[in-house]
C-alpha cells in the first residue's frame, strides 16, 4: 500500500515530508531547495538534492500551485510549426530541464505577420500564467514581440538571437563559424564554384550562415557570382526550385550548400531529376543534422547544431532565475559547439588542381 503525503509526493509515494525527515531538516528547507530559493547552506542543499535524486522524488505540481505564486509552467514560443525536427528538438531539450526541476512545458505558436503575431502572443500570455518563456527564431528577434513579453513582466531567454544581445539572457551556437567551416570543407575538396541557398529573410540564422559562406570564399580568394546565391524558405520545395535555377546557369556550380537540411534534400531531388550523380557530378551540403540528413541518399554532409542542448540550457537559465528583468541590459550568454557531419554527399570535383594554400580547387 502506498503512503501518501500532504505536501506533494514523488515516485512510489515519496513525499517532501520523507525528504525532510531523512535529511534532518524542516519541510520549508526542502521546499526552498526544490524551488531553488536562497537561505539553505551548501551542505544541507547537497544532502537534500542527493536524496531527491536517489529516491526519485518529483514535486506534486498541484500542491505547489496551492502554496506558491508560481505556475511552474515554462512556455516555448514558435512563429511557425513547419520545422518539425527543430520544434521536436527544442521540446525534447527544454523538457529534460523542466522534468528535473518539477516544471511543466507548454508549446505555443504565434501567428504570421506583425499584427497577428502580436495579438496571438498577447492572448497566449494572458491565458498561460507562465513563469517564463523560451523564445525561438524569428520570434526572439522581433522587437514588437519582445515588447509584448516585457510588458507582461515575464522572464524570458532567447535561443540563437541575431542581435540586441544585451536585452536578455540567451543561448547560441556560432552559425557564422559553422557555415564557414562547412564551406571550407568544400573548398578543401577542390570546389571553386560553390552556390548557396539562403533561408527566409526574417531568420537571422540564415543571414549568419550566408555570412559564413561568403567569409570562407573570401579567405580563399573566390569571388562568387551574384547568381550563386539563391533564395529559399527552409522548405524542401524551395531548395528544389533554387537548385533548378542554379543548375540552369551557363556555368553551373560543382557544389551547393543549403542553409538547412530540408532545402539540401530538395537539391538532391533536383539532381536526381536531371540524372546528376551526387557527389560525382554535384556535391551537396546542408545545415542542422536533422533526421532526414542521415536517411537521405546519399547521406547528407551537414552541420550538427545542438538544438536540444540549447533549449535545455535556456530552460535551465529560466529556472535558475536568469531570465527576469534584473538581467535585462546585461549580456548573459551560453555558447554551445557545432560539429561537421561528414557523410557521402560531397566529394572532389572533376579536374581539380592544387590552389589556395595547398588545398585543391577545381578549374
Amino acid at each position: 500500500m502506498q503512503r501518501r503525503g500532504p505536501k506533494g509526493e514523488g515516485a512510489e509515494g515519496v513525499t517532501i515530508v520523507d525528504i525532510a525527515r531523512q535529511a534532518g531538516v524542516s519541510i520549508k528547507t526542502v521546499s526552498r531547495v526544490i524551488n531553488r530559493e536562497d537561505g539553505v547552506g551548501p551542505e544541507a542543499r547537497a544532502r537534500i538534492e542527493e536524496l531527491i535524486a536517489r529516491l526519485g522524488y518529483r514535486p506534486n505540481v498541484a500542491a505547489r500551485l496551492l502554496s506558491s505564486r508560481r505556475s511552474y509552467l515554462i512556455g516555448v514560443i514558435f512563429l511557425r510549426m513547419g520545422a518539425y525536427h527543430y520544434i521536436g528538438e527544442v521540446q525534447a531539450g527544454a523538457m529534460r530541464a523542466c522534468r528535473r526541476a518539477g516544471y511543466q512545458l507548454v508549446v505555443e505558436q504565434v501567428g504570421e505577420g506583425v499584427d497577428s503575431a502580436r495579438e496571438t502572443l498577447i492572448q497566449t500570455l494572458r491565458a498561460g500564467r507562465f513563469d517564463g518563456l523560451i523564445l525561438t527564431p524569428p520570434v526572439c528577434d522581433d522587437p514588437e514581440l519582445l515588447n509584448v513579453v516585457e510588458s507582461h513582466g515575464l522572464a524570458y531567454v532567447r535561443v540563437a538571437p541575431g542581435g540586441d544581445f544585451g536585452r536578455s539572457p540567451y543561448v547560441f551556437m556560432d552559425d557564422t563559424l559553422a557555415a564557414q567551416a562547412i564551406t571550407e570543407r568544400l573548398l578543401d575538396l577542390g570546389h571553386r564554384r560553390i552556390a548557396f541557398i539562403d533561408g527566409p529573410q526574417e531568420h537571422t540564422a540564415a543571414a549568419r550562415r550566408r555570412k559564413g559562406y561568403l567569409a570562407a570564399l573570401a579567405s580563399c580568394g573566390v569571388t562568387p557570382d551574384a547568381d550563386w546565391i539563391q533564395s529559399g524558405d527552409f522548405e524542401s520545395l524551395s531548395g528544389f526550385e533554387a537548385a533548378e535555377r542554379l543548375l540552369d546557369l551557363p556555368n553551373p556550380p560543382t557544389a551547393i550548400f543549403a542553409a538547412n537540411d530540408g532545402m539540401a534534400v530538395g537539391v538532391l531531388a533536383a539532381a536526381a531529376k536531371r540524372g546528376l550523380s551526387v557527389p560525382d557530378a554535384l556535391s551537396v551540403a546542408g545545415f542542422d543534422d536533422s533526421p532526414v540528413a542521415a536517411s537521405a541518399w546519399p547521406r547528407l554532409t551537414t552541420v550538427h547544431q545542438p538544438v536540444a542542448e540549447m533549449a535545455e540550457a535556456a530552460a535551465e537559465m529560466l529556472i535558475d532565475g536568469f531570465g527576469d528583468k534584473r538581467y535585462r541590459g546585461r549580456t548573459l550568454a551560453r555558447q554551445l559547439s557545432f560539429q561537421i557531419m561528414d557523410r557521402a554527399s560531397i566529394a572532389p570535383p572533376r579536374g581539380a588542381i592544387p590552389v589556395c594554400g595547398g588545398t585543391l580547387l577545381s578549374t
